[in-house]
């Protein structure tokens, strides 16, 4: 109990980044999304992406059960070598804490952070989801329940395309969640620009984008919101190619009765050998894409 209290009082001594240009960025792409040294690559360029629009990066992670916001240069590095890192979602927390162990963040988790230090803007990828055939194994990501706990505005490329998408998005309408799709009146499927799902919602602007989301704060909603950006156009895959992949990734899944968090690794990696590496440039693509929009978002919330 000793080493939690510590810990607990370490972060509570830290500066919050309320009212501040902040964009907070989880770290799993640099343990489970993708090789050394692209992971390492990738998480610096994404941080200066950031940069360039004037706003702070901030990559989050445990190392040795201590939280870290911020992560330095060396502590990237040293987690895209690491091995044996945990996946920390919600129900990880304590048990990275309490056992000193090294672990990334996933969206769920990230968010949570993000409600703790008053960071508003985070940036990633894509978003975990109900996966195919949920209905029957319950597999469902805790970062759709997470949008209902922690006020935190998440820009990604879309649900994840391994998922079942229709079911993810049922799912954020029960839970009251702002989907909003930005310069885009469809859902995007991370490395596809489109798809045949409508969005509800939309922003034309990062003004309005920031104005749809002060006003839902002064309503006093206090959940998060999901803002759908869609990976440029010369790095987005033809949906045939994706779904070819994902479909015999999925087959190959099933047959080494892969579950729980090894599926979206799993997935990850087998499209990216079946589409013979491009859908691991369109994932770098869209991260660094989601970045810059973040770090405008981020400085347009801290204007009066």
């Amino acid at each position: 109990m000793a080493i939690c209290r510590k810990n607990s009082e370490k972060v509570n001594q830290e500066k919050t980044y309320l009212n501040k240009p902040a964009v907070i960025l989880e770290s799993t792409i640099i343990t489970h999304g993708m090789p050394y040294p692209t992971n390492v690559e990738v998480a610096l360029a994404v941080e200066e992406e950031v940069r360039k629009q004037g706003a702070i990066p901030l990559t989050t992670a445990f190392i040795k059960g201590e939280l870290k916001v911020g992560l330095t240069k060396e502590e990237i590095e040293y987690l895209g070598k690491a091995k044996g890192v945990v996946k920390a979602s919600r129900r990880d927390i304590g048990y990275v804490v309490a056992n000193k162990l090294d672990a990334s963040t996933t969206v769920a988790c990230t968010m949570i952070i993000a409600k703790k230090f008053g960071i508003k803007v985070f940036a990633t990828g894509g978003i975990g989801g109900v996966h195919r055939d949920g209905e029957n194994t319950m597999d469902i990501s805790a970062d759709l329940e997470e949008f209902s706990k922690s006020n935190v505005n998440v820009i990604c490329a879309g649900p994840k395309a391994i998922l079942d998408v229709g079911r993810t998005l049922e799912y954020l309408e029960t839970k009251g969640i702002a989907v909003i799709g930005y310069q885009t009146d469809t859902v995007p499927l991370f490395y596809t620009r489109e798809s045949e799902y409508k969005c509800e919602q939309t922003a034309s602007s990062v003004e309005n984008l920031a104005q749809i989301i002060k006003c839902n704060d002064e309503f006093g909603l206090n959940q998060g919101s999901l803002i759908l950006n869609p990976i440029p156009f010369e790095d987005s895959l033809e949906p045939q190619v994706m779904n070819k992949a994902i479909d015999e990734a999925l087959v190959e899944m099933n047959k080494k009765g892969i579950n729980g968090k090894e599926v979206t690794p799993f997935l990850l990696s087998k499209v990216v050998d079946l589409t013979k590496g491009k859908s691991l440039e369109s994932n770098i693509s869209l991260i660094k894409n989601n970045a810059r929009l973040a770090g405008k978002l981020a400085v347009e919330l801290c204007k009066k």
